[in-house]
């Protein structure tokens, strides 16, 4: 069984459900994500696991946490707002009948602004942006690897594009929320940042 399956069979299983959507794994494979893969999502999964124990948070929380991060990217079409929306509603979909559902779904809606004052929610955004933390050689695989998702796009549109996005993060200040992600990955997300908004002709 796939560590996606895994996750999600042992998360339902904590909150008393035995529901498996059988293309969890499909989806993620599918040949036009460059960086929105199973990769990402389990990579997300195992961060906010970290950020979830430091928060003190209980079993419940963790899996319905997790089933956010597994679900979060599900539906992928390079189409903000309506990828998430999507996604939320495949995940309310497959969980189906557990109490958790909306609360999943509502997780998952979160990640298309990522910008939410409620402290769970805050602990799957920061997780989803741990990777702007990372160290250079992981940033720069990052980087290309969103760059290889929009090939379409010709090179003076996407530096427009992601100069923008990147300003927009790196002006956050502080761009982590919870205490223990600002500790970990601030410092170094703040310097990636301002590293390819250089490279992009674009300094902050």
């Amino acid at each position: 069984m796939h560590e996606l399956e895994v996750r999600w069979h042992e998360a339902v299983g904590v909150l008393g459900g035995a529901h498996g959507p059988a293309d969890l794994v499909r989806r993620y494979a599918e040949p036009h994500r460059g960086y929105h893969n199973a990769d990402h999502v389990l990579a997300v999964v195992r961060d906010v696991t970290v950020l979830a124990e430091a928060d003190h948070r209980t079993a419940r929380e963790r899996a319905v946490l997790t089933l956010a991060a597994l679900a979060h990217d599900v539906i992928y079409d390079g189409k903000p707002g309506d990828d998430e929306r999507r996604s939320a509603e495949w995940a309310r979909d497959r969980l189906a009948g557990l109490p958790e559902a909306d609360e999943v779904a509502d997780l998952v809606l979160a990640t298309a602004d990522h910008a939410s004052d409620d402290p769970l929610t805050c602990l799957l955004l920061d997780a989803d942006l741990a990777v702007l933390g990372a160290d250079p050689a992981v940033y720069e695989r990052y980087r290309a690897a969103v760059r290889a998702e929009y090939a379409h796009v010709p090179d003076d549109a996407w530096r427009v594009g992601r100069a923008a996005v990147l300003r927009s993060l790196a002006g956050r200040d502080p761009l982590y929320v919870t205490p223990y992600a600002r500790a970990r990955w601030e410092d170094r997300a703040k310097a990636n940042l301002a590293a390819e908004l250089s490279s992009l002709g674009d300094p902050p």
